[in-house]
Parts: structure tokens; C-alpha cells; sequence
């Protein structure tokens, strides 16, 4: 399997040269379909344009395709290349997800059991250092930020209020609920 980290350092100056924030590169999908997987966003709208995918696609496919005609392909197999946006129930990846986020519900993974516990939902509270804090009915916990394997946004009617699109462009009708 290729290794992702060693992509995510080849990607990254590419989406950044295109103005643009990595979120995550994943290879996904197993040896029956593989997909290099790469989720950026807009720094200032966290945000993506269907252009915005097609820019970013050309620009990673170049990248890969030179290293490849180099004889340094770092994806030894065939594959194919998703790019998109995070989504609304975004992945964490980042230390800084969980400062930007910080109100907002999310389930996180835990590398290493805590107390027992593999895993742990509830208000992101924010970060100290590499510590994450979670809110949770039984209190704050906190998790240093390298113990978590995967975690990931959890779909609220608070979340969906603060991603709501800049740009209606395209819709049909935009309907507004009040709380």
C-alpha cells in the first residue's frame, strides 16, 4: 500500500500553491478499488467548488504523473484520484480542526484505550497544547491529540446552520429554518 504520509508531503505544497488547505490524503477502497483519496478546502470559506476540484485534480495528477515519468512513482499500482471537500461531518485531522470547531459535537477514535474507552463523543471544547478537550455527560476529558486514530464531525442542526453554502448558485430554492 502506498504510503501516505510520503504523499501527503508531495500534495501539500501543491494544493497550498493553489491557495488551498489539505485536510487529509487517505488511500481507501483496498487491492479491489483503490483511490488515492485527497480532501482540501478554501481556507477562508472551508469550502469547495466543483472548479476548485478540477483545478486541485489536474495539479496532484501532474504531480503524480512527473514522479511516475521520473521512475519515482510514489502509488506503485494502478488507482484512481478523488478529490473533494471535507463534507459537513468533516473529518479531524488537524490539531488546529478541533480549535475551528470548537462547539460543535464530534466522535473520536482512540489509538490507545483511555479508561477503558475506545471511543468518545461530545462538544469539542477546544485545545491546550496537544491536548484536545471533549465535553461529555460525564464531564471534560482530556486526550492528547497524537492518541486519536480518527475523529470526525457528527451531524447536528448547529453544524448544518454554520456550513450553510456562501453561494446559492445552482439551487433550485433555499429554504431557511428558524430555531
Amino acid at each position: 500500500m502506498a504510503d501516505t504520509e510520503a504523499l501527503t508531503k508531495l500534495i501539500e505544497p501543491e494544493l497550498q500553491g493553489l491557495g488551498f488547505d489539505l485536510v487529509r490524503v487517505a488511500m481507501i477502497g483496498g487491492k479491489s478499488d483503490p483511490t488515492l483519496q485527497v480532501m482540501a478546502e478554501r481556507p477562508d470559506t472551508r469550502q469547495l467548488t466543483l472548479g476548485d476540484c478540477e483545478a486541485i485534480s489536474r495539479r496532484v495528477s501532474e504531480k503524480l504523473d512527473a514522479l511516475e515519468a521520473a521512475g519515482k512513482d510514489p502509488i506503485e499500482h494502478a488507482y484512481r484520484l478523488e478529490v473533494s471537500s471535507p463534507g459537513i461531518d468533516r473529518p479531524l485531522t488537524r490539531l488546529k480542526d478541533y480549535d475551528d470547531w470548537s462547539g460543535h459535537e464530534a466522535r473520536l477514535k482512540l489509538a490507545e484505550p483511555d479508561g477503558g474507552a475506545k471511543q468518545l463523543s461530545g462538544a469539542i471544547a477546544g485545545t491546550a497544547g496537544g491536548t484536545v478537550t471533549i465535553s461529555t455527560p460525564k464531564g471534560d476529558k482530556q486526550v492528547q491529540f497524537s492518541n486519536i486514530a480518527s475523529a470526525k464531525l457528527l451531524l447536528t442542526d448547529k453544524l448544518i446552520q454554520s456550513t450553510a453554502p456562501l453561494s446559492a448558485e445552482g439551487a433550485d430554492t433555499i429554504q431557511t429554518v428558524k430555531d
